[in-house]
């Protein structure tokens, strides 16, 4: 059974897996904006997505580029989730799976860190 909870709190859950995140990794975030949706319109189950060109892949061409985005889906998020624990559990790891690919981590390397 989905979990009910405010857009507000939900917000709130994202900012505080943003604060998960040691400080140093933080500070070498690069022009990276966080959404929340409500879902996915291609993919209604997808609980986060990060769209742009991670650091590792970066280059000079990149300067005055549009920011990247990390959107997490609230809708689908909750929809997985049966607690409002799990939610923030689930919230923390969609966050830091979708910063991880700002990094250049693949889904193959989240997986094997425990991060899926």
């Amino acid at each position: 059974m989905a979990v009910r909870m405010s857009p507000q709190r939900f917000e709130e859950l994202v900012g505080d897996a943003l604060d998960l995140i040691p400080q140093q990794l933080a500070a070498a975030i690069d022009n990276v904006v966080i959404l929340v949706a409500d879902r996915n319109a291609e993919e209604p189950d997808l609980l986060g997505l990060y769209e742009g060109v991670a650091l590792t892949e970066r280059d000079s061409f990149y300067a005055g580029a549009l920011p990247d985005t990390i959107s997490i889906y609230r809708e689908a998020l909750l929809d997985v989730c049966d607690s409002e624990q799990q939610v923030v559990d689930e919230v923390a790891v969609t966050v830091i799976h979708e910063v991880a690919h700002h990094f250049g981590i693949d889904d193959e390397r989240l997986h094997e860190l425990g991060w899926a």
